[in-house]
């Protein structure tokens, strides 16, 4: 799991690259890397742009992308660039609200 907080923007996109790159490259790792962004504030183009390349290098890898727990405004960024449905979606926190 990769637990984003703050404002993802063109200031932040190379300190997370390298997380997320790491994390959906790793062999042997997690068949599903679950993004949290529960502690996201703010996501620009350059952000999505960064979880879009991060999607794609994880379905090289053999491994999948899932975004947890998007604010109103991410799934709304999300919603408007058509990149939606190229992300598996869990709508709570990880760790939380499971049965």
């Amino acid at each position: 799991m990769v637990r984003l907080t703050g404002e993802m923007d063109i200031s932040r996109v190379d300190e997370v690259r390298a997380l997320l790159l790491e994390a959906v490259t790793r062999v042997g790792g997690p068949a599903d890397i679950v993004v949290d962004l529960s502690g996201l504030t703010f996501c620009d183009s350059a952000g999505l742009n960064l979880l879009l390349r991060a999607r794609l290098q994880a379905v090289e890898s053999g491994h999948s992308l899932r975004l947890a727990a998007p604010s109103a405004q991410m799934l709304r960024l999300l919603e408007i660039t058509g990149s939606l449905p190229l992300f598996p979606i869990d709508t709570v926190q990880p760790g939380f609200g499971d049965p």
